[in-house]
């Protein structure tokens, strides 16, 4: 009973408001001060280092000392591009005597298109990235890979962060002819969709699709939760009801829509095709309802073979469009409830966030979500450069400088560093002499800082430990165990298997046929028939919401139902078993004793250094290859491969 009162009382209370003046990231920016440091423990290289000492010294700590070199060349190659670096690479940089040797690394690792990869990942898991639509159905999105592709260029090409906020939120907008722009104005369609047996257009399901769209962008540019005002004003941020859904109407008029790339003769043969095969299918479902036994699991194996035979999609670019006849009038919503309809709205900027620019807009208003993304970008938005900035700090060392970083209402973390996120945010706006809006130029500030380049390990770890656990204040670098597509992708490059191509439809590979029983129709799991293809990076695997490859979900890959601004990193039997007993880990064990065989001859000694040049950037200690000669006496090259992957020297960036 108690319980039950309490959650009446939460329920009734009021919205606990959140004024602009108040919350530290609804206030304007202020470009803080490089500190001066007078006797600093530790080199400053960029300032960075400055607002990083100028805490450690507050607290009674020091840095750890720089991690030695070859620590360095493979944490920043992993860092920048989701790869280890090579042993050519690490005896280049070793033996390179120059002053700037590590700047150089830096600049061609940013200059990789291996790096677009990577950090496109990043931005992939926080805006819930798949290629179908979730639910029963599960239906694929025709084209929706070439969003993966946009991002991947938009990052190698440093595209500017408000053009490419822009071009997502309003792409269609800018321009109904430009195939990229249109692309990326697929963000808006990246959401799950319930396709209520085929009606798009009941009233509950064009909600939960506007939903979608404003929630998506309220989290990923504002990094506002404002989905908790969907059904109630925000019990703790200054979000209304009525702004809720004023948000939402930005997007009233937006419809999905699907531009065909292929000719019209080329679209006549494909609808031949298809229509005579889909009035077999519909003979086949009529034969199946009226029989029973073996001639009804004849006609159901009839029925996947047919259905195995449509032929693909048609090439397109699944996108978003304006349709003025069709808008959606947009109400306020009682418990967000469509059949309680409150006032009708039009499109507003919420109040918080937007100073002074919370003006209603004319229902009809052209271009909307244009006047939205500028709105967000605008450099007096307090919060669209922070939550970037953060972003990318979390992404190098882990924990945002705000530990929530999704969340920046009242309910987040506060800023450890609240001064040096003022400043790379309003660095990554107005730097001096460099083009705005620069994520490479954010990049550089962090990876050439004498805090991103400190050790692990720190020589007297006692005060930190006692003061700061938890290394907010970066008093050492913080070790971390590769992502779920990094041990993948490591395992294939250091076997020598890595397919390197890049961009093009995505790659659907060989799974257990229990698991492809599971889906609506197994015909959705059609393996790509080019093996080559089968090794590139994970990046360019399917993504599907209903089946997620069980070696990367068992290394936490995230489900795209939902924004991931921060992965999990977990550690639980299922990885152990996946890398002992799994079938890619044995498949890849096998090419790699190949490789060893090959390249290192029949002598133990030299395939066991080659083995750890390769996995862990470093040749092995005195003690790791004694044991691992040893090994190899009484068990085979594979299996002293299988082992080299479950190193932790593999598995963890120091």
């Amino acid at each position: 009973m108690r319980l039950l009162a309490l959650l009446a009382l939460l329920v009734a209370a009021p919205a606990f408001a959140a004024e602009p003046d108040t919350h530290w990231s609804l206030r304007p920016r202020t470009r803080a001060a490089v500190p001066e440091i007078r006797n600093p423990k530790g080199a400053i290289r960029t300032p960075v280092d400055a607002f990083i000492l100028a805490k450690l010294e507050k607290d009674g700590l020091s840095p750890a000392p720089e991690a030695d070199r070859g620590t360095l060349i493979r944490r920043v190659t992993f860092d920048l591009t989701g790869l280890p670096p090579t042993p050519a690479e690490v005896d280049a940089f070793l033996n390179d005597k120059a002053a700037d040797a590590y700047e150089k690394l830096v600049e061609r690792r940013l200059a990789s298109p291996r790096y677009g990869e990577k950090w496109g990942r990043h931005w992939l898991d926080l805006v819930r990235y798949s290629e179908t639509e979730g639910f029963e159905y599960d239906r694929y999105r025709s084209g929706a890979w070439r969003y993966r592709d946009y991002v991947i260029d938009a990052f190698n090409a440093d595209k500017p962060y408000d053009r490419f906020v822009l071009e997502q939120i309003a792409g269609d907008e800018l321009s109904s002819e430009s195939d990229e722009v249109r692309i990326a104005a697929g963000f808006n369609r990246l959401g799950p969709v319930r396709r209520n047996a085929g009606n798009q257009e009941l009233a509950f399901s064009r909600n939960e699709v506007l939903t979608e769209m404003a929630d998506a962008t309220g989290t990923v540019f504002l990094g506002l939760t404002v989905a908790c005002a969907r059904c109630h004003d925000h019990k703790f941020d200054g979000i209304t009801l009525a702004d809720y859904y004023s948000f939402q109407a930005f997007w009233g008029a937006t419809h999905e829509r699907d531009v065909i790339l292929a000719t019209p003769v080329e679209q006549a043969a494909w609808k031949a095709k298809t229509d005579t095969i889909q009035a077999e299918i519909k003979k086949v479902q009529q034969t199946i309802a009226s029989v029973a036994g073996s001639a009804r699991t004849q006609a159901e194996e009839k029925l996947k073979e047919l259905e195995a035979s449509l032929p693909p999609p048609l090439p397109a670019v699944s996108t978003v469009r304006n349709v003025a006849s069709d808008r959606t009038p947009v109400h306020v919503l009682k418990r967000g409830n469509t059949d309680k309809k409150g006032q009708q709205v039009g499109p507003k900027l919420l109040d918080i966030g937007f100073r002074g620019k919370v003006a209603e807009l004319p229902t009809a208003t052209a271009n909307p979500r244009t006047i939205l993304a500028r709105a967000i970008v605008n450099p007096e938005n307090p919060l669209a450069a922070r939550v970037m900035v953060n972003r990318i700090w979390q992404w190098h060392f882990g924990t945002g400088i705000v530990d929530t970083a999704n969340d920046f209402g009242i309910n987040g973390g506060r800023p450890s560093h609240p001064e040096l996120l003022d400043w790379l945010a309003s660095e990554f706006v107005q730097p001096k002499n460099l083009s705005p809006w620069s994520i490479k130029h954010i990049h550089r500030l962090i990876v050439l800082s004498s805090t991103y380049r400190q050790a692990v390990r720190h020589p007297d770890p006692k005060p930190g430990a006692l003061k700061d656990p938890l290394d907010r204040s970066l008093w050492h670098f913080p070790r971390h165990r590769l992502t779920a597509e990094e041990v993948r992708d490591a395992m294939l490059m250091v076997s020598g298997r890595l397919n390197l191509k890049t961009g093009g439809p995505s790659v659907v590979v060989p799974l257990d046929n229990d698991l492809v029983k599971l889906l609506y129709a197994p015909s959705q799991w059609t393996v790509t028939p080019d093996r080559k293809e089968h090794n590139r990076r994970s990046v360019y695997l399917l993504s599907k919401r209903n089946l997620r490859l069980p070696f990367l979900e068992a290394f936490d890959q995230p489900d795209a139902a939902t924004s991931c601004s921060r992965r999990e990193s977990s550690t639980h039997a299922l990885q152990a078993l996946e890398l002992l007993n799994g079938a890619i880990a044995n498949e890849l064990a096998e090419v790699f004793a190949n490789r060893l065989q090959r390249e290192a001859g029949a002598d133990p000694a030299v395939q066991v250094e080659l083995a750890y040049r390769l996995a862990t950037g470093r040749p092995p200690s005195a003690k790791e290859k004694e044991l691992a000669v040893a090994f190899l006496k009484t068990q085979s090259l594979k299996e002293f491969a299988i082992a080299v992957f479950n190193l932790n020297a593999f598995l963890y960036v120091n």
